[in-house]
């Protein structure tokens, strides 16, 4: 799966969250100072290029969706980040975040929760 640019990817977090949407849609999703509506149909464009992104046409006007899901993305660039960053070690990873971000134990403690609750999940799912 190819990377984004910081711009493809901002335009992919707005149509993750959208689910589909104009372009008119996806501009008001975007902080001040709002780019021209060009750049952005030139961004939404290259994402076609790139196959990330759909559109269904209606009139003159276009839907855009995005054919990739936001977990599919991120969980490949995050097996890359952890590879290139950590040499494949999510616990060096994890300590590492710890230390830069301050975390105590408290939320250390809900980490370890959430974790055992996804692969709690996982399992039920793959079992079930």
């Amino acid at each position: 799966m190819k990377k984004l640019t910081s711009a493809e990817e901002d335009i992919m977090q707005i149509l993750w969250k959208l689910n589909k949407g104009f372009i008119k849609d996806i501009l008001e999703q975007i902080p001040d100072p709002k780019p021209p509506y060009t750049t952005v149909l030139s961004v939404i464009r290259v994402l076609e290029k790139k196959e990330f992104v759909s559109h269904t046409q209606f009139g003159n006007t276009y839907e855009y969706y995005p054919l990739i899901a936001k977990e599919d993305y991120a969980g490949e660039h995050f097996n890359h980040f952890l590879s290139g960053y950590f040499n494949n070690s999510f616990p060096k990873m994890a300590a590492f975040f710890a230390r830069e971000n301050n975390l105590t134990m408290g939320e250390l403690e809900e980490i370890m929760r959430l974790t055992q609750q996804e692969l709690n999940q996982s399992n039920t799912e793959n079992n079930g």
